[in-house]
């Protein structure tokens, strides 16, 4: 079940339509305060969440979904009208899986629905404990720990240091440290990459040394300190 939530019924239905008619079930809905009664019910695979909504915008929506332990876990593919860096950083940032900038195609959207729920899919099946040097990841509890102490971080801090240590040695690019952990192709946003690797160094203490920077490529995480 995939829940379309659009002010504009016109691009609500056709959302709706579209999913129905390639296979999926959908549901729609005009703001943000129903959908989240509706979830009290039911829990969709994926939500496709417009910014601009009435009563609360889908940002502080999103932020109430990640903030829930019951609802965390639901993919959310934001769509915005307005297409500015800031918009989209925000929300992935606060931990969406991909965005849409409107005017989208609705196949577009099919598409990337497909794409993200290929790669939620994917991670369920994933080795359950990472482990480098004296950094541990347990993915089935969501739990990162150093030398045997409890770090916490940030959804998107999560998935960085889980793909380094997946690939250990491997050298990252900013793009495709986008790409992989946030889920879009989006070329102009590397700072926001930046800025996550500086504070998943600094909450990995003297261990975060081990994440070094590749001058002119990117990151790679290395296994000693």
């Amino acid at each position: 079940m995939i829940w379309c939530v659009d002010d504009d019924a016109t691009i609500r239905d056709i959302e709706v339509y579209t999913l129905v008619s390639t296979g999926f079930q959908a549901e729609g809905f005009a703001d943000g305060k129903s959908m989240l009664e509706a979830l009290k019910k039911n829990k969709p695979e994926l939500i496709v969440l417009d910014i601009m909504l009435p009563g609360e915008d889908g940002v502080e929506i999103l932020r109430k979904l990640r903030e829930n332990p019951e609802t965390k876990k639901i993919p959310v593919i934001m769509a915005t009208a307005k297409g500015t860096e800031m918009d989209k950083i925000q929300s992935l940032d606060l931990g969406a899986d991909d965005y849409l900038v409107k005017p989208f195609g609705v196949m577009e959207m099919v598409s990337r629905i497909k794409a993200v729920l290929r790669r939620c899919d994917s991670g369920e099946k994933e080795h359950t404990l990472l482990s480098v040097g004296e950094i541990t990841l347990n993915q089935s509890e969501h739990v990162v720990a150093v030398a045997g102490e409890r770090v916490a971080l940030t959804l998107k801090e999560y998935e960085i240091l889980r793909l380094f240590l997946e690939n250990p040695g491997m050298v990252f690019s900013r793009e495709k440290l986008l790409s992989k952990v946030w889920g879009v192709d989006y070329m102009g946003e590397t700072r926001t990459v930046d800025m996550h690797i500086k504070t998943l160094r600094q909450k990995l203490g003297e261990y975060g040394s081990m994440i070094k920077t590749v001058i002119g490529v990117g990151y790679r995480l290395e296994g000693e300190k």
